[in-house]
This record gives structure tokens, C-alpha cells and sequence, in this order.
């Protein structure tokens, strides 16, 4: 009976099984297609709907929608493990060739250490032979260092010259690229993998600047020489780039003369122009290889167009070689090598022109950046909120950039002509009268018959010892330190229908709080996009209209203090509600560049326009022979440009405000990078000014009043509590005294700190309101504070155990205890929270 019972249960089990008729399955599928996971109702409906599913179960039907789906996820990973294979292996290929490479340097490295030693003693035994000069520069070390070696004049203005360039610049790429050509050496934090941007190489000892990068990216080859060729797309310092001549050779690959400007970096030196031959060909292997280099009297060749108010700089041959992949995609190598003229800058300058790694980051690892972002944006891997097309996204960041490098440099041939100043040297007033330099083909004289054009005011300075990634870290997040909110209104209106109606601005405006909203990024984060909402002020009752919420377009990069090499910036444009597509943009902002330390000579400060008054104490410069005393020793060059739009009858009147303005900035930046100095404790510093104000003197009472009141003990102890005594004592006390805003439906945003607690929030006064304590609290942290909140309300303070807490600038700042209390105001009513945090220190 038992056996008889369990044949019948086997026999029910197996009837759970259904082979589908091919029908059957087309029709399931077809309904998987539109909804993969049907609803109860939506499985019923089908049912009924297809007469050829009417013997099938509801539950049949929901196991196969289950088991189609997990097939579907088992194909997916089986994808993604096989894309993830193919990229290791064409990552293990590449490292196998490189360490070829290394092995065939370190052998040639040998040889010439040896060849070099063997001079020496020959040199030192014959002491007759005053031949040093032909020992040093003997062998093979002397093609190391001018690894391209001068031509001899030719004929190089017809097609069979210009092929000879082009084959031997092919060449010469191809033995740096893949060669022992150039001494590389790779760049710290490089480290090669499927999902990294590649191996990124930096030269040493050759002539100019020459750096190398190799790398994977899922797209062919031919659409990644499409996008390579398009530099001014990637490369954010290109101006322009004019084919001048086109030229097929008869292997099927081209040569072009290319003329390309780039802009310059600061205000401080001249632009760079390039004239140059491109070879575009293919390999006996299939790789692509677009190579490059420039044409001078030493190569041959046509004259290029005339530098005019450029500097003509030096193309060494450098390009891209492109390998298709097994699978798909591409193996990238790319060489840039220039040499940017350095001894026609100012001497301080001469780093940002002699750094291979300042190279790497703005042109080789741009080009390979810019590659995987399309591959990704392209593959669907990156999604962006807002409704926005990535290529949108990407063409306002190059809108942001183009338009901050045009103000940077004011060319002439775009319609920048200088203003007479008022006397001082330390800002420039340049002017464009233009109409459609602003806007565009949309410009309407009608509109406004007075429209006189943009005004940009600008400046450049040397900081001492600030890393550029955490000045334009705080100068994006403390927006109130350095911006007033009158020029922001009058920035704002020229967006308005009626355009003008703030005929100047008045500094000296509230400070107006900032919301940024995502909006896109760069595949590294090492740039993004955003959005800021300034929320609007008035200044007195009839102002009550302007009064309005203004937006700016934001790009920020560099802030990766991690990232060798790296310019920071903060670029920003004010738009509309409306943020139309093609919306006008006139940026401003800052930017940041590091300049390598130099240990082996005194820094030439003064040479800069804002120099002299930014050296590291109040007092001016350091004496050349005084030591620095601080392990951190960076400098960078920092410049600003503002852009405004002005009527013809206001032109006088803005520039006055602009130059006031920007002088205000300057003054704010000075302050600010003194604030977040590594070195800020030095004693060339000065401690912080003294808030001495009404409002202040009374905080200060409330303060020391309520911890006495509520803990029975005393703060500190004071002689007097006249005058301004206590808010002294306050000020100078060594642990970290700060009070926060007392709100139940808002997080507490901090409203006074002493001056060891602006310290430890590494920020200032002006910048303390856009703090929040939820944000410099770790978890613990504001766990312990919510369990201790009420007991805080009720007897009016608690003891908080010892824990770790985040400065304003991302650093973890430990401590041994805190206390909070309440802090009662005259009338005994709460006025805000206040914390002491004691035996603080940075971790």
C-alpha cells in the first residue's frame, strides 16, 4: 500500500512538468518582451487571450516567466564574465609587452652605465685628454637626450617629400610608443587593470615635455581614430584646429597640415600655436596609427601660417597607435611630446611649461578619459538624470571651459580689447563689443539698442603652500566666503527679458546660501557638472522683487588631491529656469595650477601681478636664504577672470565694480588660503581676527553664563566680565568652542566657532553657515547625540564620550570628550546649542 501510494505521488510530480509546442513558447515570449515579470491578473489575462495556453496552469506559466528570467541573468553574467576576460587578457598582453619594453630598457640602461664607466677611467688614466665634453655626451646617451635628430635640408613642399616626413615621423612614434626611444617612468597611482584608465608614463631626460599612456576602451578602432583626430572635442586648451591640406598617399592612408592654437593656461604668458603634418595609416597588423609632428626648417616642408600673437611651440613626433581587440574594442597607445618654448615665459611660470605630468593629465589622459566616457555613454553603462542627453552634458562642459579660456586670454581676433586701468597693475579690464559673443545668432538689436557688450576683469597670483584640489574644494562649498550676492543679482538679470534693470551692483549684500544638484559626471570623477541654487535676499523692502532663487551652471575639476599634476578648477555660469539646451553661457571662476617645488633656487614671487601681497605671513616675502620650516612646500598659480554684460551708457560704472570686485575676491581667496593652509599654524600666520561686535560680546555672556548655570562649574576662568573679557578668553581658548543654530524641523547649521574651532572645521566665520553638525558628525557620533538629545533638553547639557569627527574639508579630527549644553539667552529662552570638543587633533 505505502509502495503504491508513492508511485502515485511520483506520478503527480512528474505531471508538473509541460513541454512547450515552439507556438506555444512564441507566444510566451512575445508577452516576456513587453513585461518580464507579469502580475497574477496580467498571467490570467494571457491565458485567455491565447486559446494555445488554455491546458496550462496559472502556476505553470508563472514558472516559466520565473525560469526565463533567470536564464536571461545567467546570459548576462555569462556576458559580463566574458567581456571581463577578454579585457584581462588583452591587459595581460599588454603588460607582457611592456615588461619586454622595461627589460630592453633596463638592458640598454646597462649598457650605458658600463659604456659611461669605461669612459671615465680611460678619460681619468689619459690625463692628457681634455675630451670631457665628447666622453659625457658619447654613445648612445646623447640620442637619449634629443631623440629626434635634425634632418638635413630637402624638398619637402611636394607629395614624395612630405611622405618621406611622414614615414620617418611614423617611425620615430612608433619607437617611443612601443620603444626605448624615451626614458619613461610611470606615474605614481597608475596602477594597470581592466577597469583603470591604463599605464600612464612620464619622461625623463629628453628634450621638451613627452608623456605615454596605453590602455583598453570598448570601442573599434575606427571610431576611436574618428574621436582621437577631433582633438578640439577632448582637449580643453584647443582654440582651433584647421585642416589646411589634405593629401592621400598611395597606401590608403592620408597626410594633413594642420595649423592648431591653443589657449594659455593663466594671463601671464603667451598662447601656443602648432604647424604640424599628420600621417594617418594602417599596419601590415591592422592597428591604426595617426602620428604627428611639426614642420620647421630642420624637417622641411611648407611654412606654416605666421605666429602673429602666439608662440610657435614644437610638436616632436608623438600620435596614437590602435590595436583591435579579439572580441571587440581597442588596445590605445598614445605619446605626446611638445616642446612648449619654456624660456619665453616668466622664470616662476617655467614649471607648468617643463612638467611632463601637467602633459599627462591635460592631453594624454584627457584623450584616453574622454574615450571610455563614450564607450560607456555609448554601451549604456552610464545613465543621467534630468533628462538630459550625455552629448548635451559634455558640450556644456566645453562650453564652460571655452568660454572661462576665452576670457583668460582676451585674443584680439575675437574682439577682446584692453580698458585704461585706474592706476593699479593687479587687474585687468579687458572689453568685447560684440554682440553675438554673448548671444549668439540669437542677438536681436532691437531687443536692446544699448547693449554695449561683455566686460571681463582678471587677475593671476602665486599661493604658497596650498594644494589647489582643497582651494577649489572650499571656494565650491563655501560659496558666501569669497561671492556677494549684488554682483550675483546683476550677473542673473542679464538673463531677464529686461536685462538691464540693475544698473550696477551693490557689494556688501547678504550672503546668499547655496543648494548644488548633481547633474553629470566623468567616468573618474575627476570633473563634474551641476547645477547651484542661490537663494535670494533682499536688500531692503523694495528690493522685495529681486528677491528670487539664481541658478549658475557649474563645472568643477581637480579636486582629487591624489591626482599628480592636476589643474583644479571652478567654472560657473548664471542661466535661467528655463536652462534651455543652447541656453547662453558666460562663465567665470577660478583655476588652479600646481607648480612643481623647487628646492635648488629662491622663489621669484614678485614677478606675478598679486604676488607681493600673497606671500605666506602678513610681513611680504621671506628672505630667499630663510629655511622653510614646514615639510609641505607647494606652490601653485591661481587665476581669476569674472565676465559681465554691460549697456554702452553703464560701461564706466561696471568696470569700476568689476575691478572692485574682483580686488574683494582676491582679498577673500588671500584670507581663505591662509585658513586651509597646512602651514597655517606657522608664526609668520597670525592668529585670526577677533569678532569684536555687539552681537558677539553678548554671545560670548550667554555662552559662559549657561555652562555655569547648567554644569555648576566654570568654562574658564576670567578676572572681569566687563567689557570684552569674556569673549577674549573665549576666542584664545584651546579647545574647540562652537555653537549651533536650535531647530527642531531643520538640521543645526553652525552659526560661532573660537578660533581653535574654526581650526578643527578647517573653515571661517563667513563660511561657518554652510556647515551642518549632521555633516562633520560620524555615525557614532550622531547616534550618540540623538540618545542624548532629550537629556540635553531637559537638564541642559550632557557629557559625550571621546570619538572622531570630519573637518569641512573631508579630514577625520579626533577627540577625547565633548560636552554640549544649552545656551539661554537673557530671557532664560533657548537660543542655540553649543559644543566644546577638548584634546582635539587631526588624525
Amino acid at each position: 500500500m505505502a509502495l503504491s501510494m508513492h508511485s502515485k505521488d511520483k506520478q503527480m510530480d512528474s505531471s508538473k512538468y509541460v513541454r512547450y509546442t515552439p507556438e506555444q513558447v512564441e507566444a510566451l515570449e512575445r508577452v516576456y518582451t513587453e513585461c518580464p515579470k507579469p502580475s497574477s491578473l496580467r498571467r490570467q489575462q494571457l491565458i485567455r487571450e491565447c486559446p494555445i495556453l488554455c491546458n496550462i496552469e496559472p502556476k505553470q506559466i508563472k514558472v516559466w516567466f520565473q525560469n526565463r528570467r533567470c536564464r536571461e541573468k545567467q546570459r548576462k553574467e555569462a556576458s559580463r564574465l566574458q567581456t571581463v576576460n577578454r579585457k584581462l587578457t588583452a591587459m595581460n598582453k599588454l603588460l607582457m609587452e611592456e615588461n619586454d619594453r622595461l627589460q630592453k630598457q633596463v638592458s640598454h640602461l646597462v649598457y650605458e652605465n658600463g659604456y659611461m664607466r669605461q669612459q671615465i677611467q680611460t678619460a681619468s688614466a689619459t690625463t692628457t685628454d681634455n675630451s670631457c665634453e665628447s666622453v659625457v655626451m658619447s654613445g648612445q646617451h646623447q640620442q637619449q637626450q634629443n631623440p629626434t635628430p635634425q634632418q638635413p635640408q630637402r624638398d619637402a613642399n611636394n607629395p614624395a617629400g612630405l611622405l618621406t616626413i611622414a614615414e620617418e615621423t611614423l617611425a620615430e612614434f612608433l619607437s617611443k610608443a612601443t620603444g626605448t626611444a624615451v626614458d619613461w617612468v610611470q606615474m605614481i597611482g597608475m596602477k594597470p587593470g581592466p577597469d583603470s584608465i591604463g599605464i600612464v608614463a612620464v619622461s625623463r631626460n629628453c628634450s621638451g615635455v613627452a608623456a605615454r599612456a596605453c590602455g583598453l576602451v570598448s570601442l573599434e578602432p575606427i571610431k576611436v581614430a574618428e574621436i582621437l583626430k577631433d582633438r578640439p572635442s577632448w582637449f580643453r586648451d584647443c582654440r582651433c584646429l584647421d585642416i589646411m591640406s589634405v593629401i592621400p598617399t598611395g597606401s590608403g592612408g592620408t597626410i594633413e597640415l594642420i595649423y592648431m592654437q591653443t589657449y594659455a593656461p593663466t594671463t601671464l604668458a603667451a598662447a601656443r600655436d602648432f604647424w604640424t603634418l599628420r600621417y594617418t595609416t594602417t599596419l601590415e597588423d591592422g592597428s591604426l596609427v595617426i602620428c604627428e609632428r611639426s614642420l620647421t626648417s630642420s624637417t622641411g616642408g611648407p611654412t606654416g601660417p605666421p605666429p602673429s600673437s602666439f608662440v610657435r611651440a614644437d610638436m616632436l613626433p608623438s600620435g596614437y597607435l590602435i590595436r583591435p581587440c579579439e572580441g571587440g574594442g581597442s588596445i590605445i597607445h598614445i605619446v605626446d611630446h611638445v616642446d612648449l618654448d619654456v624660456w619665453s615665459v616668466p622664470e616662476v611660470l617655467r614649471p607648468l611649461y617643463e612638467s611632463s605630468k601637467i602633459l599627462a593629465q591635460k592631453m594624454t589622459m584627457a584623450a584616453l578619459r574622454y574615450i571610455r566616457q563614450i564607450a560607456q555613454e555609448t554601451s549604456g553603462e552610464i545613465q543621467y538624470g534630468g533628462g538630459r542627453q550625455p552629448a548635451v552634458l559634455r558640450t556644456f562642459s566645453q562650453r564652460l571651459c571655452r568660454g572661462f579660456n576665452d576670457a583668460v586670454n582676451g585674443f584680439t581676433d575675437s574682439g577682446w580689447s584692453l580698458l585704461d586701468g585706474d592706476g593699479g597693475d593687479d587687474v585687468t579690464i579687458v572689453i568685447n563689443s560684440s554682440p553675438t559673443k554673448f548671444l549668439g545668432s540669437q542677438y536681436n538689436p532691437s531687443m536692446s539698442p544699448t547693449f554695449g557688450g561683455v566686460l571681463c576683469a582678471k587677475a593671476s597670483m602665486l599661493l604658497q603652500n596650498v594644494p589647489p584640489a582643497l582651494l577649489v574644494r572650499f571656494l565650491r562649498e563655501h560659496r558666501s566666503e569669497w561671492a556677494d550676492y549684488g554682483v550675483d543679482v546683476y550677473s542673473a538679470a542679464c538673463l531677464k527679458a529686461s536685462p538691464y534693470a540693475v544698473p550696477c551692483a551693490r557689494p556688501g549684500g547678504f550672503p546668499s546660501s547655496q543648494v548644488i544638484l548633481p547633474l553629470a559626471h566623468t567616468v573618474e570623477h575627476e570633473e563634474f557638472l551641476e547645477v547651484v541654487r542661490l537663494e535670494g535676499h533682499a536688500f531692503s523692502p523694495e528690493d522685495v522683487a529681486l528677491a528670487q532663487d539664481m541658478y549658475l551652471l557649474q563645472l568643477c575639476s581637480g579636486v582629487d588631491e591624489n591626482a599628480l599634476g592636476a589643474c583644479a578648477q571652478l567654472i560657473f555660469a548664471p542661466i535661467d529656469e528655463s536652462f534651455a539646451d543652447d541656453a547662453p553661457l558666460l562663465p567665470s571662476g577660478f583655476r588652479v595650477i600646481p607648480l612643481d617645488p623647487k628646492t635648488d633656487a629662491p622663489a621669484a614671487t614678485r614677478t606675478l601681478d598679486l604676488a607681493s601681497t600673497l606671500e605666506v605671513g602678513p610681513g611680504g616675502a621671506r628672505p630667499a636664504s630663510e629655511a622653510d620650516t614646514n615639510s609641505y612646500n607647494l606652490r601653485s598659480v591661481l587665476t581669476i577672470a569674472f565676465q559681465f554684460t554691460f549697456e554702452n551708457h553703464f560701461r564706466d560704472n561696471v568696470a569700476a565694480m568689476a575691478r572692485q570686485y574682483v580686488r574683494g575676491v582676491v582679498a577673500s581667496v588671500q584670507r581663505v588660503a591662509m585658513a586651509i593652509s597646512p602651514s597655517r599654524l606657522s608664526s609668520n600666520m597670525g592668529p585670526k581676527s577677533l569678532p569684536v561686535s555687539p552681537e558677539a560680546l553678548t554671545l560670548a555672556r550667554w555662552i559662559y553664563r549657561s555652562y555655569r548655570i547648567h554644569t555648576g562649574g566654570e568654562l574658564f576662568r576670567v578676572d572681569s566680565q566687563a567689557g570684552d573679557a569674556l569673549l577674549k578668553r573665549l576666542w584664545h581658548h584651546s579647545d574647540a568652542i562652537m555653537c549651533c543654530s536650535l531647530k527642531t524641523n531643520a538640521s543645526p547649521v553652525f552659526t560661532f566657532a573660537n578660533q581653535a574651532g574654526l581650526d578643527m572645521l578647517e573653515t571661517t566665520l563667513v563660511a561657518l553657515q554652510d556647515i551642518m553638525l549632521d555633516k562633520i558628525l560620524d555615525e557614532a557620533g550622531r547616534k550618540i547625540l540623538c540618545s542624548e538629545f532629550s537629556k540635553i533638553m531637559q537638564q541642559g547639557f550632557a557629557y559625550l564620550p571621546a570619538g572622531i569627527c570630519v573637518s569641512s574639508m573631508g579630514r577625520p579630527v579626533s577627540y577625547e570628550q565633548a560636552i554640549a549644553w544649552k545656551v539661554l539667552n537673557d530671557d532664560n529662552s533657548n537660543h542655540c546649542l553649543a559644543f566644546m570638543f577638548i584634546n582635539w587633533s587631526f588624525v
